[in-house]
């Protein structure tokens, strides 16, 4: 949010009530800028979200990440309930949003650029009990890669970013100190990432500087993805 507000958007947050969108829209450069609180769940709700952002500016692009992880320690221990939150969070809002924002920018003759993230969890089927994340991953690539040929005809692109580990609450959260050290042992570049490192590869997907570029899946991961 704070890289599109520093390159001019206006920016619309959406998340799940009590994560402080009010202050954190209050924070961004620039102006013009509002949040929404809702639940990406409620498939029905969706509309609502392209109508807001379509009142403040004409729709350029959307960049959805919200995502949920239930790691468990073995697949064994992955039960019905880590599923099914899994696969509906991570896959289907993420079909059912992609495709409510191909709506707007159709009903309003526009083009422009959605952006789904994954993680390198697609590309390595996880460990243990993450298989179930990774498997919703994979099928965002996929959907990634199916919605950018359905999309073209009406001048959408739609594309991926897979992030390495990135330094966020959930990342930290999610796994024991032991598996988080080895985890970053295995970056080439030894660390996770700042949230900040990614706004450029973001940018780069949202803008007119990658106007040739659908259906891709953009790695930025440190090198961890070269193996």
């Amino acid at each position: 949010a704070q890289g599109f507000a520093q390159a001019g958007a206006h920016v619309l947050l959406v998340d799940i009530p009590g994560k402080s969108l009010k202050e954190i829209s209050e924070t961004l450069p620039g102006t013009g800028h509002k949040y929404m609180e809702m639940d990406l769940s409620q498939l029905s709700q969706h509309s609502k979200i392209f109508e807001m952002a379509q009142s403040m500016a004409p729709l350029a692009a959307l960049a959805h990440c919200a995502a949920v992880s239930r790691r468990r320690a073995d697949v064994d221990d992955v039960t019905e309930a880590d599923w099914d939150i899994q696969l509906d969070t991570n896959l289907k809002v993420t079909f059912f949003l992609n495709r409510a924002a191909r709506t707007s920018f159709r009903s309003h003759k526009s083009t422009g650029s959605i952006i789904n993230f994954v993680s390198q969890a697609w590309w390595s089927g996880g460990y243990g009990g993450s298989v179930v994340y990774a498997a919703s991953k994979g099928g965002v690539v996929s959907l990634t890669k199916g919605l950018a040929r359905a999309f073209a005809e009406d001048g959408v692109r739609v594309n991926a970013i897979s992030p390495g580990g990135v330094d966020t609450p959930m990342m930290v959260s999610d796994q024991t100190p032991e598996a988080l050290a080895k985890f970053v042992s295995m970056i080439p570049l030894g660390r996770l990432a700042n949230p900040e490192e990614l706004v450029g590869a973001v940018l780069f997907l949202a803008s007119d500087a990658s106007s040739y570029v659908t259906g891709t899946v953009m790695n930025v991961s440190g090198g961890q993805l070269m193996y």
